[in-house]
């Protein structure tokens, strides 16, 4: 059994067929999967979708780069998370891709995210892009091993890898481990050890191959599971089994 740990099912590509959705998981031996949030105007969505599926589970938190209208306090976070099915904070972080300029708002939410995990006891969503030093510099004076988490569709260094995994967080890998051209990520995924790692689709994005191009749903992480297990010349079942009682460690469920 597999279980996709970050995907937005939420989004228009995959709720208008969410029934066929979870039906394509269950087929594929997909027993859980996590629709993370990326803002506080969709996560009641998310709800109603957990509430409907025993087997989805969903976050609370707002994406470095969503823009809402009004900036979510640490209170608000706080309240958002208290549903029961809501099992982790983000996704959250800092990405420097996307945005441009004073990035030091951008830091500022994410610092809120990193409080909220440890005043609520759930662990954190990291998202981080071409932001290594901000990214680790601000967990490690945030005291962001109190929460512990992951880092979501992992693209960054081994170093990198290696500075959250210190701090108590897994290395969660996408369809972006499929890819040819995507060297850097194969060869961390081949270092992070077993008992850290997490697989995800971050669906309806990165599909992976074959399917690349294509909408992403969370059936398809049995191929990122695949790869992991050529990378580590380890048997599918290995990876299966380990990102699974990963997930349960990490999440508490």
């Amino acid at each position: 059994m597999f279980i996709d740990s970050h995907c937005h099912i939420n989004f228009p590509d995959l709720i208008s067929d969410l029934d066929g959705v979870i039906q394509r998981m269950s087929d594929a031996n997909v027993e859980k999967a996590l629709c993370v949030s990326v803002s506080t105007t969709t996560l009641p969505e998310i709800i109603k979708i957990t509430n409907s599926y025993l087997n989805i589970y969903g976050s609370a938190g707002v994406h470095p780069n969503e823009k809402e209208a009004q900036e979510p306090t640490l209170e608000t976070l706080v309240n958002l998370s208290a549903n029961e099915k809501i099992i982790a904070i983000g996704e959250t972080g800092l990405d420097y891709f996307r945005s441009e300029g004073d990035m030091s708002w951008q830091q500022e939410r994410f610092r809120r995210h990193i409080r909220c995990a440890k005043e609520v006891g759930k662990p954190l969503i990291v998202h981080t892009r071409e932001a290594p030093q901000d990214t680790i510099r601000i967990m490690k004076e945030e005291g962001a091993s109190q929460a512990g988490g992951v880092m979501h569709c992992f693209t960054e260094s081994y170093e990198m890898a290696e500075a959250a995994i210190n701090m108590g967080f897994m290395i969660s890998f996408s369809g972006i481990v499929t890819f040819k051209n995507a060297t850097q990520v194969k060869e961390v995924a081949a270092k992070v050890p077993l008992n850290s790692i997490l697989i995800e689709t971050d669906s309806p994005y990165l599909a992976p191959v074959p399917f690349r191009g294509k909408t992403n749903e969370p059936s398809f992480v049995k191929y990122v599971a695949e790869e992991l297990a050529n990378l580590k010349n380890v048997e599918i079942d290995l990876i299966a089994s380990q990102t699974t009682d990963n997930f349960h460690r990490l999440f508490k469920v």
